[in-house]
């Protein structure tokens, strides 16, 4: 079945709030075998909304919407398909005592302009909302589904794991699922990648192969939809080795696996330690380590050496090279790494200054100038990058890199004892 999910409010298109709603939504309905085919995003303007709401009720079986169920003006979600379907409202008894026991266990008075909230179309089946004042509501139209869910994430997750997904289970027959595995890639351009597989992809029908970039590494989706996840499983396992058996020596994890917990099994492998000395990642690399349990037995300590007197002072870089070359520059990435190696007696440095940006940069040094080295007593790598992205993209870019240049200084050093 098809399903289209709208999205409701003017904070959405504004870029004001993060619209996790229809991740949350569009998983758990794909574990139920639904397509979801389509997502639209509208304001909180009668015309426009029911302009779409007409739209996906022409393409799609069930129609989902969220937010827009409050108790101000600018809720108006309710009352557009009301409108559109010709259906009455009434106030719903029920649905008034449970908001106004919600406010009292609060110690509040409940506004009068929350009655809007047990307003109820002729017809709607009521998904109670425990966890907040807006029930959801359910609705059939010539054959479709529509469905109403209340905006806050909490109680669209609520009404949804309660209410709404028993439903659709008890209502119609077994969809069967659509499954993905995820193959995470490092070392190799999207380009190469598509035209690694470029034979695989062009003759799928299921499982289907996507490819997509993200902070610096290339993932691989393989989707299948089949009756379960047995099913779904076997279906994926054909694609798959043909992935491994091209393009193995890139691939560093699956599904959940992050780069960080990678770098942390090649560490405990060789018996290894590692010390971050951080400027523009203002140690962001390090709490990505330190996100994985039991990494303590391999990170022995971090410095944000922000200033350059905390450069100099605590990882030994030269007033010299700060002087002549200045923070952002190859010699003063290498003695960070160096220096921090000392500093904690570890086995890797990592040292890591750039222009996050957007303010610092000068014509020579641009914003996204990043270096990063890596020291391991016998020699320090470093390399350079530019970034293009916004401090926090470019601040991601250069942790994930640098910890990307430690897996492959562990790799080189175990294959020189080979």
């Amino acid at each position: 079945m098809i399903v289209e999910v709208v999205n409701t409010g003017t904070e959405l298109l504004l870029g004001e709030i993060l619209n996790t709603n229809f991740q949350y939504l569009s998983r758990q309905l794909n574990k139920l075998g639904y397509d979801v085919l389509y997502q639209t995003t509208v304001g909180d303007n009668e015309t426009r909304l029911r302009s779409v709401l007409e739209i996906a009720l022409e393409r799609a079986d069930i129609v989902i919407t969220t937010g827009g169920l409050g108790p101000t003006r600018g809720d108006i979600t309710k009352e557009v398909i009301a409108d559109m379907l010709g259906l009455e409202m009434y106030l719903d008894l029920d649905t008034w005592d449970r908001i106004n026991s919600f406010f009292v266990k609060k110690g509040l008075c409940m506004s009068s302009n929350n009655d809007k909230q047990a307003m109820v179309p002729l017809g709607a089946e009521i998904l109670i909302n425990e966890v907040g004042t807006a029930p959801g509501l359910v609705l059939e139209h010539n054959g479709k589904l529509i469905v109403l869910l209340p905006g806050p994430p909490s109680e669209l997750n609520y009404v949804c794991e309660q209410r709404f997904l028993p439903l659709l289970m008890q209502r119609y027959a077994q969809q069967g699922i659509i499954y993905s595995r995820i193959l995470k890639m490092r070392g190799i351009g999207e380009s190469s990648v598509a035209a690694q597989l470029d034979d695989i992809i062009t003759s799928q029908s299921n499982p289907t192969i996507a490819i997509y970039a993200r902070s610096g590494e290339i993932i691989v989706r393989i989707t299948a939809k089949a009756s379960d996840v047995e099913e779904a499983k076997a279906l994926i396992s054909g694609t798959e080795a043909q992935i491994y058996e091209r393009l193995s020596k890139f691939i560093y994890g699956v599904d959940d696996a992050s780069l960080a917990e990678y770098l942390g099994q090649e560490l405990l492998k060789s018996g290894s330690t590692i010390a971050f000395a951080e400027s523009c990642t203002g140690g962001l690399a390090s709490s990505m380590i330190t996100d994985i349990p039991g990494s303590s037995e391999y990170l022995l300590g971090s410095v944000v050496t922000y200033s350059n007197m905390v450069k100099q002072k605590l990882v030994n870089v030269s007033a010299e090279n700060l002087e002549k070359y200045g923070a952002v520059s190859e010699q003063v990435a290498c003695e960070m790494a160096s220096g921090v190696r000392d500093l904690f007696g570890t086995t890797y440095g990592v040292g890591i200054t750039g222009i996050a940006g957007p303010g610092g940069a000068t014509e020579e040094k641009p914003v996204g100038l990043v270096y990063m080295a890596v020291a391991d007593g016998n020699d320090v790598h470093c390399v350079k990058h530019l970034f293009g992205g916004t401090r926090t993209e470019n601040k991601l870019r250069s942790a994930l890199t640098a910890i990307s240049m430690v897996i492959d200084k562990i790799k080189a050093r175990r294959n020189e004892e080979i």
